[in-house]
C-alpha cells in the first residue's frame, strides 16, 4: 500500500476518533463512529487473503449492525424526548439501546463473537490498532452518557470477564487469546464505570498500554501461536526474559503495573456495597491468570530438549524500531510504585 494512503487512512482514523471525542451532537458522534470504521477496513483488506478477507468483512457487518442500531436509537430518544445532545438522555429505552450498540462495537460478551475471528484474520500491526485505536471512540460516549441501569452495566461486565477468562483456556492462536483477554479487560472497565468514570480511564490507559507492549513484543517474535513463542528465547533473550513479567501484568498480578487498576476497582465495588460482584471479577481474572500463564510456560520453560513442537527459524537480526516496545514494555511493569501520585492525578 502506497504511504500516501495509508496516511491518508490514519489520518482518517483520528479524524473519525476525534470527532466523536468533541461531539456532543448523536449525529455528529455517528458520524466519527462511521469514518473510523470506513477508515480501518482498508488496512484490514491490505493482505490479500481470504482469511483477511472474510475478517474484513464480519468486522464491516458488525460495525454496520452497531452504528443503525445508534443512530436508530438517538432518533427514537430525539422523538421521545426531544433531545438530540448525548449527555441529556432521560428515557431508559434508547439509553439501554445505545449502550447495547457500544457494546457490540466494542466487543462485549454477550456481543462479543466477532471479535476473536475478526482478529484472527488480521496482521498483528492491524490488530493492534482493532484492539485499542478503535476502543477509544466507543468509550468516550459510554463515558458521557448516563447509566441506564446498574444491573445491565454490571451484567455486561460480569459476562465480559467470565468469557474472556473461560474463552481463551483452549485456544492455541495468541490472537485470540489476546482477543479474549481484550475482553476480559473491558468487562472490568464496565463494573466501575457508572461508580468511577475517572478509574475507567485509568485501568482504559493501563489496557492501553499493557495491550501495546504484547502485540508489539509477538510482532517482534512473529509469532503467532504458542509453539512459535517456544523459539523466541534464542532469537531476542532480553525480550523472552522480559514478556513472562508482561503477561503476568496484564493477567493482575502485584507488583506490576495490571493489578493498580483490578485493586482500585475491587476496593471501589466493595465501597458501593457489591461484595458478591468483587468476589465474582476476582475469581474471573483467575481464568485469565490461567491462559496468560501457559504462555509464560511456552516461553520460558520449554527450552530444549524439553521444547514444544515449534520449528527452529533464522536468526538474522531484527530491524524493527524498539523504541515503542521498549518504552510500553518498562510502563506495563513498573507503573504500581507511582499509583500514589497517578490517583492524585485522577482525584481517585
Amino acid at each position: 500500500m502506497s504511504p500516501y494512503i495509508t496516511a491518508l487512512l490514519f489520518f482518517g482514523l483520528f479524524l473519525g476518533t476525534s470527532i466523536t471525542a468533541s461531539s456532543s451532537h448523536w449525529l455528529l458522534a455517528w458520524m466519527g463512529l462511521e469514518i473510523n470504521t470506513l477508515a480501518i477496513i482498508p488496512l484490514m483488506a491490505q493482505n490479500h487473503h481470504p482469511r483477511a478477507i472474510e475478517a474484513t468483512t464480519k468486522y464491516f457487518l458488525t460495525q454496520a449492525t452497531a452504528a443503525a442500531t445508534l443512530l436508530f436509537a438517538s432518533i427514537t430518544n430525539a422523538w421521545l424526548t426531544g433531545q438530540w445532545d448525548i449527555t441529556l438522555m432521560t428515557h431508559p429505552l434508547p439509553t439501554a439501546m445505545i449502550t447495547l450498540a457500544l457494546a457490540l462495537k466494542l466487543g462485549l460478551a454477550p456481543l462479543h463473537t466477532w471479535l476473536p475471528e475478526v482478529l484472527q484474520g488480521l496482521t498483528l500491526t492491524t490488530g493492534l490498532i482493532l484492539s485499542t485505536w478503535q476502543k477509544l471512540a466507543p468509550f468516550i460516549l459510554l463515558l458521557q452518557i448516563p447509566c441506564p441501569s446498574q444491573e445491565l452495566l454490571i451484567i455486561l461486565g460480569l459476562t465480559s470477564t467470565l468469557v474472556g477468562g473461560w474463552g481463551g483456556l483452549n485456544q492455541t492462536q495468541l490472537r485470540k487469546i489476546l482477543a479474549y483477554s481484550s475482553i476480559a479487560h473491558l468487562g472490568w472497565m464496565l463494573l466501575i464505570i457508572q461508580f468511577a468514570p475517572s478509574l475507567t480511564l485509568l485501568a482504559l490507559m493501563m489496557y492501553l498500554v499493557m495491550t501495546t507492549a504484547t502485540f508489539l513484543t509477538l510482532k517482534n517474535n512473529k509469532a503467532t501461536n504458542i509453539n512459535a513463542l517456544a523459539t523466541s528465547w534464542a532469537k531476542a533473550p532480553l525480550l523472552t526474559a522480559i514478556t513472562p513479567l508482561l503477561l503476568l501484568s496484564l493477567g493482575g498480578l502485584p507488583p506490576m503495573t495490571g493489578f493498580l487498576p483490578k485493586w482500585l476497582i475491587l476496593q471501589e465495588l466493595t465501597k458501593q456495597q457489591l461484595p458478591m460482584t468483587a468476589v465474582l471479577a476476582a475469581l474471573t481474572a483467575l481464568l485469565s491468570l490461567y491462559f496468560y500463564l501457559r504462555l509464560c510456560y511456552a516461553m520460558t520453560l520449554t527450552m530444549p530438549p524439553n521444547n514444544l513442537a515449534g520449528t527452529s527459524l533464522w536468526r538474522l537480526p531484527t530491524l524493527n524500531p524498539s523504541l515503542p516496545l521498549a518504552s510500553s514494555a518498562l510502563a506495563a511493569i513498573l507503573l504500581l510504585p507511582l499509583a500514589p501520585a497517578i490517583t492524585a492525578i485522577l482525584n481517585l
